[in-house]
């Protein structure tokens, strides 16, 4: 069955212009396309079912974009065989009209500031706007601000935690993106839904829109933490950023969720972002056999014992021999990953309340660590 030929006519005329991408809607019949003249449409006269016709239009437009009827598993195909990852060829995809092809665009490290445009015009939902949000070419152009402004917008929607928390990690993730009174109201809404603050934890660790004074033993620590921080020492920077007030938030943040987490995705996450945060005085080798808290305190407390093998921690060790308990807290905490949780969660699918009761001796015990480093030592 060939296509009527009002719609043959009219699709052969809008491809031949500069077009930069093609969505069809199918709900409509109607063929848009995107060129530097603007937006343009073909709504479809069907002379066969909706589906069959479609199939039809999608045989057209690839037949002319690639001169073949194939469409867009041929095209990745030989795309992918030839590992052409060049922009003209990432913008091809855009005029072949199926979503697939747009993801695929979406995802490729050939990615540009314009393709970017193009896919979003061709295919606006969040799950795009985080993937190109994610991108440096797309962060650091106005564009940016548009995706972020989307994704704001849309959060009340979003049902799933992974995606809450990684649109927020991703809005709050340069200044440029949002506004600071932005910022401020998303922030305020985690003290009703705490799934909302892993992203800004993630995000930006030392920049959270909260203020609470620093560790009582900071000013008391903080000329001999300066000395060795402005030395390099890893370790010493990493006890000043925790102790200091910027450091209180992030702690006092985390364990607010740490105590109410909403289920497995948010706990995950959660884990993830306080291991990142102490990942600068992590010691990769000889990783603490066990996946409990106690076995990342003991191996915390070996390294404070052994510091002569690290010189950077004995030097830790040497100027502020008063701080175990907060180098030792530390120095777990650093340890502290999505292992501990994982065999909990492969014995359940609980959330909410009966999901924490479970997480209870993983939590239990990375609260007292937490405590350590938000007060002053007994």
């Amino acid at each position: 069955m060939e296509l009527a030929q009002e719609d043959s006519l009219r699709l052969n005329v809008m491809l031949h212009q500069s077009v930069h991408a093609v969505r069809i809607d199918e709900s409509s019949m109607t063929v848009h396309a995107l060129s530097d003249r603007g937006e343009a449409k073909v709504k479809l006269n069907p002379n066969c079912r909706d589906e069959q016709y479609l199939k039809r239009v999608r045989e057209l437009i690839s037949s002319h974009v690639l001169g073949s009827p194939g469409g867009y598993p041929v095209y990745l195909r030989r795309w992918t065989r030839m590992g052409q990852a060049r922009a003209d060829s990432l913008g091809r995809l855009l005029l072949l009209g199926e979503p697939e092809a747009v993801v695929a665009v979406v995802h490729a490290e050939g990615l540009t500031d314009d393709l970017a445009r193009h896919a979003w015009w061709a295919m606006p939902v969040a799950e795009n706007a985080r993937r190109m949000l994610a991108r440096s070419c797309v962060n650091r152009s106005d564009f940016g601000a548009e995706l972020a402004r989307y994704l704001l917008e849309y959060l009340p929607f979003e049902t799933e935690a992974h995606d809450i928390i990684e649109s927020i990690r991703l809005v709050v993730q340069r200044p440029e993106l949002l506004s600071a009174e932005q910022r401020r109201e998303l922030w305020a809404k985690g003290r009703t839904k705490n799934t909302y603050y892993v992203g800004f934890l993630q995000a930006i660790p030392d920049e959270l829109p909260e203020d609470l004074p620093a560790h009582p033993r900071y000013e008391e620590l903080r000329a001999r933490l300066d000395e060795l921080a402005g030395a390099g020492n890893l370790y010493a920077q990493q006890l000043r950023r925790v102790l200091s007030a910027r450091g209180q938030v992030f702690m006092a943040t985390a364990e607010t969720v740490l105590k109410k987490p909403l289920n497995q995705d948010v706990v995950v996450a959660l884990v993830g972002a306080i291991g990142n945060y102490f990942a600068g005085v992590r010691r990769d080798e000889d990783k603490p056999q066990g996946l409990e808290v106690a076995a990342l305190v003991e191996r915390a407390q070996q390294r404070w014992v052994n510091a002569a093998t690290d010189e950077p921690l004995y030097q830790l060790k040497d100027k502020l021999p008063d701080c175990e308990a907060e180098a030792v807290a530390m120095l777990a905490l650093a340890d502290v990953s999505e292992a501990l949780v994982l065999p909990i969660f492969a014995r359940t699918d609980a959330i909410g309340t009966v999901m924490r009761r479970k997480l209870e001796p993983v939590t239990a015990p990375l609260l007292q660590q937490f405590q350590v480093l938000r007060r002053a030592a007994r």
